[in-house]
């Protein structure tokens, strides 16, 4: 409790540092004052926004920026500089060999495949420990026990215990406290120590080698989903230098799992399984798999692209199966830690009536989404590489189609797009243009520009002007795209409002300045969720109203939402009501 009291006194020290920034900006008929105000825990009570608004500082904490830049030259110290952040907690690493991992990396499909691993074991009767980011709409979703995200008087509690700890001996560590993810890693290693789970399956963050997670020294297994080009500022510009930070979760005799890569990237994995003398399985297609079904295996999650996560999280929770319980069928040599002479295949295996069933009611919310509210169909996917907007525009296509031929009437289809980082926004707008919309709206990944309490999805890490900017550049990239396809006989974007940013010309595309601005103009009143009285309805100017009129024509809207997790789960916390409670 003492530790407790002084984390409460700090909190006025921490309301003393409020910044207040304000922003003037006018999109799509919208004048917009944005409010960016940092706010501390209230010396009085501590509750669940008091947690989340005292982790937010983490993202801009002096110290551990200046971490961020030093690690970058030296990689390696992160890890180091982990280990130490956990001591100052009174947890060791010790401690985290006895939660069972299951440890996760990959460019793409990595969160899918824990979520398949962490339901099948879970319907075994197994207490479920799951850490995953980004969260959607709430920050607890990163951590789940039993498949939920833990709930905020728990969160609440031990986010205080770990953030008192570490505040407490910061003085004596040069005032240093582990920046936003880093902090939440402890915090779940923390949650799933106290809540006794059986196991916990753990997403890498970014990479492997050197990412936070990777202070696991005894995983039971790991897996390596679909590699691809992604974060190349921080693991490299080629798929091998990729490939090389993500074998870098790879431990001495651990089983190790990966679907079928590039050549060069499946090079680079088998040479680091050698040096780490782990042994390493491709999986088999998930169509090799056996069942008494006489059918093809239903998933829960859309998508072609999700049959090999699945065939992944089928040998993971197969392998973790058979060494939790020795009486389990040996089925195939997956577990075999003697081999460490290279990649050989996995075989098949006959699936129990609960892994069929684990597969089949699989949820993983903004991930091939699809959402009917009415006349509005919203499709979320937070696709944000060039690998997954290629799988994402496949299975939108698809969908799409399969809901139009159930349509009674002409169909309208909407893109709201939009990208952050280092991304390249032009390449991935571009594989959208085949899917012919009739509007595109760009919006930043800002839930509401009316101030609001929800600290969940603050991001104090981007400048407003910077994200708006961003939202402007992927706007001329569409254009610039759609210009392009005019010869290609596609059909011509419905003509959006002058934005008072650029010169006075016409533009094909609307920006807006948040997304429920966004998404309340494309629904045009039409989904009733949106139009609830609690959400305050921003005026546009009418010559923005008028270029509505197809859409309010239409007997169907059709939206894809993707480019962004951030940006789904924005739009998902005022789609989907109950997902803030």
């Amino acid at each position: 409790m003492a530790c407790m009291s002084r984390v409460v006194q700090r909190g006025s020290m921490f309301a003393a540092r409020i910044r207040k920034q304000e922003w003037m900006c006018s999109f799509a008929g919208l004048s917009v004052r944005y409010h960016s105000t940092k706010t501390a825990p209230h010396a009085r009570r501590m509750e669940y926004q008091d947690a989340i608004c005292t982790l937010n500082t983490l993202q801009t904490n002096a110290s551990a920026l200046e971490q961020v830049r030093r690690e970058r030259g030296l990689p390696q110290l992160q890890l180091q500089a982990m280990r130490g952040f956990l001591e100052r907690t009174g947890l060791t690493v010790e401690e985290l060999d006895h939660l069972n991992i299951i440890h996760v990396t990959g460019t793409k499909g990595k969160g899918s495949t824990c979520a398949f691993t962490e339901y099948i074991l879970r319907s075994y009767g197994f207490r479920t420990g799951f850490y995953s980011s980004p969260h959607l709409v709430q920050v607890r979703e990163r951590i789940r026990i039993n498949g939920q995200p833990i709930g905020k008087e728990l969160f609440t509690k031990y986010f205080w215990q770990v953030y008192g700890r570490l505040d407490e001996t910061k003085d004596a560590h040069g005032g240093t406290m582990p920046a936003y993810f880093r902090f939440l890693t402890i915090l779940a290693f923390h949650v799933f120590l106290q809540e006794k789970v059986d196991l916990a399956v753990i997403e890498v963050g970014i990479g492997g080698a050197y990412d936070c997670t990777n202070i696991i020294r005894r995983p039971w297994v790991c897996g390596i989903s679909s590699l691809g080009i992604d974060h190349t500022q921080i693991l490299g510009d080629t798929i091998e230098k990729i490939a090389w930070q993500k074998g870098g979760i790879f431990k001495p005799g651990v089983p190790a799992f990966t679907v079928k890569q590039q050549e060069n990237a499946m090079t680079v994995l088998k040479d680091r399984a050698k040096e780490m003398k782990c042994p390493l399985w491709v999986c088999p297609e998930l169509e090799e798999y056996r069942t008494d079904l006489g059918g093809p295996l239903r998933l829960g999650l859309a998508g072609l692209h999700q049959h090999s996560n699945a065939s992944l999280a089928l040998q993971l929770s197969h392998t973790w199966l058979q060494k939790r319980c020795l009486s389990a069928e040996k089925s195939c040599s997956s577990t075999d830690t003697e081999n460490t002479a290279g990649v050989l295949q996995a075989t098949s295996f006959k699936l129990s009536p609960i892994m069929v069933k684990g597969l089949a009611d699989t949820e993983w919310p903004g991930r091939n989404q699809t959402l009917r509210h009415g006349a509005v169909t919203y499709f979320l996917d937070g696709a944000h590489t060039m690998r997954s907007m290629q799988a994402c525009v496949q299975w939108f296509r698809e969908t799409a189609a399969q809901h139009e031929r159930k349509a009674r009437g002409t169909v309208a289809r909407v893109l709201l797009f939009n990208a952050t980082g280092e991304r390249d926004s032009s390449a991935m707008l571009k594989l959208l243009v085949p899917c012919h919309f009739d509007f595109a709206v760009f919006c930043p990944n800002i839930t509401e520009a009316i101030a609001s309490s929800n600290a969940d999805q603050q991001n104090f890490n981007v400048s407003v002007e910077n994200m708006l900017t961003r939202c402007l550049d992927n706007e001329g990239s569409w254009r610039l795209h759609h210009r392009k396809g005019d010869n290609n006989n596609d059909p011509q974007l419905l003509i959006g409002d002058t934005l008072p940013l650029v010169p006075e010309k016409k533009a094909d595309t609307l920006v807006f300045p948040c997304i429920l601005s966004a998404l309340q103009w494309i629904t045009q009143g039409r989904d009733s969720v949106l139009a609830d009285a609690s959400k305050r309805v921003l005026a546009v100017k009418p010559s923005v109203t008028a270029k509505a009129a197809p859409l309010c024509a239409a007997a169907e809207i059709h939206v894809l939402i993707t480019g962004s997790l951030h940006l789904v789960g924005g739009a998902l916390r005022h789609l989907d009501p109950a997902a803030s409670k």
